[in-house]
């Protein structure tokens, strides 16, 4: 294993450049030439087969470590993939803090690893035109589930989202059955009982709960939040973006969104939409409901001033609640009840924001002139696309780490715990055992997805499922020549749009300077960046309508 430095990974995820095609699999000329990259390839492989290696095979893979559950040599899972299938993985480990930074240079120095996994679409976008990683969707007919996925669940679209002008696409993504939102906020219930204030729906809701909050401990910040990595209240802005009907913002801030009425794209960060947002931002903290160290804190300090009653609400999803919060009031305030509530809606109305495509792999160029390659991809498969390696993933070995009933229902072994599910478990699913790592155990089924949610959890989802998704933008695919042009753009616009969103939020900088901010924008090239994916949305729609 060979451990690297540190940088926090960029969260990120939207649409970008497409393509559609007609066809799920795209047979290629090359794919019918792999005579001599088919070592440990099974011969018969199709949908519902167990993977086996015919020979001993190994595959380099890029290894996200997380401080959560660190990378132990010694994980069952390790040892179990290699006796289920004959595949020994050679992780090259990178910390989470430090992965996105070490995945470029690795690849700009043609050293990554063959298997490239959380990789958040459009990160792809930046390896293209390099020619460093493999257009994956030229050798899907080696990938049967897959397919079939993509097939009976309808994801087509989504799928042709990822691709390229070229129109291949270089990402395999986690495919979901359906969508799954985990993250909202998280507020205490038995402050919401005392004050007599009903479970907020709403953004403006949420308003109010703060200030009658704010009424009754003068003395207390009510939302003090975490998550501020790599750019201050990473997730807070999200969740505040796609309620305003923006692409993305914060952790997952995308440049351009979708403006329906007008039938183009607008940037995101100089929208009408954007600044409604800062302007309910900076409410808050004017009002001192948001507590303005929320964009500089750690994680630490945020999860420690909701331990001590210094917050009462905070960003979370469901294993932050059952993993950090609720063990953390435990030990100071035992009669505190902390629990997620739906996923406020903003002036867009109800949606579910979340897509169906997760989180995916990259394979490096070079892994195709392997003697094993099609092994490595009917592998990849397996792990990641069909129900056993999915079920594997998550849950384990039955018998050891998980029981199952005979209405298919799983539970942990007496002895394992994980998300709470088995607190007096002495062994951790994660860090004892290594499954249910994020690396691997993503997409799949809805009952398999929801396995491991408790019962307040599936109440969360249910109130999310009856919730339409959110609109996809359309296909707007950039050729090579403008992805580099905008490259060049895109890091020095984001720079600039993150700092004035803390100077807006925080009254450093008045709103009433939006217009000289956006007209400082245009300096950084917005207009021109704006311009090259409107042409490529025209561009598309003369070819395909």
């Amino acid at each position: 294993m060979v451990q690297l430095s540190r940088r926090h990974l960029l969260f990120a995820a939207g649409a970008a450049a497409v393509v559609s095609m007609a066809g799920c699999g795209d047979d290629d000329a090359d794919n019918k030439d792999l005579a001599d990259n088919r070592v440990g390839a099974m011969d018969k492989y199709g949908v519902g087969d167990q993977f086996k290696a015919t020979s001993a095979v190994s595959f380099s893979m890029l290894y996200n470590n997380h401080p959560n559950y660190p990378f132990k040599d010694d994980w069952l899972f390790w040892s179990e993939l290699l006796k289920r299938t004959g595949v020994k993985i050679e992780p090259v480990a990178v910390p989470l803090s430090d992965y996105e930074q070490k995945r470029s240079v690795l690849i700009g120095a043609g050293d990554a690893p063959f298997i490239i996994p959380k990789t958040y679409h459009p990160q792809e976008d930046a390896y293209v035109s390099s020619g460093a990683i493999l257009p994956v969707s030229d050798y899907l007919d080696l990938m049967p589930h897959f397919k079939d996925r993509i097939e009976k669940w309808n994801l087509q679209p989504e799928i042709d989202s990822l691709r390229q002008e070229d129109g291949k696409f270089y990402l395999l993504p986690g495919l979901h059955e359906k969508p799954w939102q985990d993250y909202t906020l998280a507020v205490r219930m038995d402050i919401l009982e005392e004050l007599k204030i009903p479970v907020p729906t709403t953004w403006d809701e949420v308003y109010d709960m703060l200030k009658a909050m704010k009424a009754a401990y003068p003395d207390v910040y009510p939302f003090s939040d975490r998550f501020g990595k790599p750019n201050p209240a990473g997730n807070l802005l999200n969740m505040l973006a796609v309620s305003h009907g923006l692409a993305g913002a914060g952790w997952a801030y995308q440049h351009t969104s979708w403006d329906a009425n007008a039938k183009k794209f607008v940037y995101t960060g100089a929208s009408d939409k954007y600044k409604a947002m800062l302007e309910f931002l900076h409410k808050l903290v004017d009002e001192k409901l948001l507590d303005p160290e929320t964009f500089t804190q750690t994680d630490d300090q945020a999860r420690q001033k909701l331990a001590s009653g210094k917050s009462f609400v905070i960003s979370a999803n469901a294993q932050s609640i059952v993993n950090d919060y609720r063990p953390d009031m435990a030990k100071s305030l035992p009669n505190a009840r902390m629990a997620k509530i739906p996923f406020p809606i903003g002036p867009v109305g109800p949606i579910n924001p979340a897509s169906r495509l997760e989180n995916g792999v990259m394979i490096s160029k070079k892994a195709r002139d392997s003697k094993n390659f099609v092994a490595m991809m009917q592998f990849i498969d397996w792990l990641w696309y069909s129900d056993a390696g999915q079920e594997f993933a998550r849950w384990g070995v039955e018998g050891t780490t998980y029981t199952k009933d005979s209405a298919g229902k799983r539970t942990p072994t007496p002895d394992v715990d994980v998300l709470g599910l088995n607190p007096k478990g002495t062994k951790h699913l994660q860090k004892d055992f290594g499954f249910y790592n994020g690396i691997f155990a993503y997409g799949g089924h809805l009952e398999l997805v929801q396995s491991f949610f408790s019962a307040e959890e599936m109440e969360f989802q249910k109130v999310l499922n009856e919730r339409p998704n959110v609109t996809v933008a359309p296909p707007h695919p950039l050729s090579d020549t403008e992805r580099e042009q905008v490259t060049l753009w895109e890091t020095p616009l984001k720079d600039y749009v993150y700092q004035n969103t803390l100077k807006f939020t925080l009254g450093q900088r008045p709103l009433g300077e939006w217009d000289a901010y956006v007209t400082e924008l245009n300096g950084k090239n917005m207009g021109s960046y704006v311009d090259v994916v409107n042409k490529a949305y025209d561009r598309y729609q003369q070819k395909h309508g």
